[in-house]
């Protein structure tokens, strides 16, 4: 899964984005917990993860508001 924009990310209901943002956390912790016990092939993914948790998240602020 690469990344996204944020616009792609406004075309999905809020239902979608908060599975979404569900997801993201996962993957988070799961690369999170590679890096720790030294496993992690891609340091960039955390990156990408993070970033699009937030656009995810910056799209669900403006559905609510």
């Amino acid at each position: 899964m690469g990344t996204k924009k944020a616009s792609q990310f406004r075309d999905q209901t809020v239902e979608e984005l908060r599975e979404r943002e569900r997801e993201l956390s996962e993957q988070l912790f799961a690369l999170r917990l590679q890096k720790v016990t030294g496993q992690l092939e891609k340091p960039a993914r955390v990156r990408e993860v993070r970033r699009d948790m937030a656009r995810v998240q910056t799209v669900l602020r403006e559905k609510r508001g």
